[in-house]
């Protein structure tokens, strides 16, 4: 387990810190990171599908400013490996998966303000530097506080999947609902989040709802065409 542990804390702290800190290329989206981490498991369709399902429920997430948000970069580390961890998709493990990446992230969004606090403290100590203008100690602070969001991202990971791999093994041996069932139901319950999503954004941002019908009529097209 440790030896497949590592590498999913490594990009459980790469995709944490891409979340807010750096570099911000949107490698923390569920649908990247949950097929990042079942290419690790070793499945990473499975990731894929998983990921496209986070993705869903994660477009209701605005991440702006200072306010509290799910962190979905480690999370969907998490979702995409425990999915993975059961390729043959019995009932319940998309549901599982999908729950311990729901946990995940509402824990790793508190982790965040943590690190800020933590960010507002160190700089606090170093108020008369800064207030001197000193190249160093802001280079200083900014490598602190990016390494600590790695950290953060790293520790939340191994946490987590400590929690809910063997979690998901003991639900999944006593669950007994149709695999197609559970699966429908998960992906309408996603479903219906994306569209409560993107209704705030039609309502926001000028002649959005056109763009959305000619992205789906285009990707609709190329399905048809595949």
């Amino acid at each position: 387990m440790w030896l497949q542990l590592l590498p999913l804390a490594l990009l459980g702290g790469l995709l944490g810190l891409d979340v807010v800190s750096f570099p911000q290329a949107m490698i923390s989206r569920p649908l990247v990171a949950a097929t990042l981490s079942g290419a690790l498991v070793g499945f990473p369709m499975s990731g894929l599908l998983i990921g496209a399902t986070l993705e869903l429920i994660a477009l209701d997430t605005l991440p702006f400013g200072a306010s509290r948000y799910p962190e979905w970069g480690s999370a969907a580390v998490i979702g995409g490996a425990v999915f993975a961890m059961h390729p043959a998709h019995p009932a319940g493990s998309m549901s599982i998966a999908v729950i311990a990446a729901l946990a995940t992230s509402w824990v790793g969004g508190w982790t965040m303000v943590k690190l800020r606090e933590a960010n507002a403290h160190w700089a606090s100590r170093r108020r008369e530097a800064l207030d001197a203008g000193a190249r160093g100690t802001v280079i200083e602070l900014q490598l602190l506080g990016m390494t600590a969001d790695f950290v953060r991202g790293a520790v939340l990971t191994v946490v987590a999947y400590l929690v809910f791999a063997p979690l998901a093994n003991a639900v999944l041996a006593v669950w007994n609902t149709d695999a197609r069932l559970s699966r429908a139901f998960v992906v309408a319950v996603a479903a219906s989040v994306a569209a409560s999503g993107a209704w705030k954004i039609f309502h926001a941002v000028p002649l959005a709802r056109w763009f959305f019908v000619g992205g789906l009529a285009v990707g609709l097209a190329l399905l048809a065409t595949a």
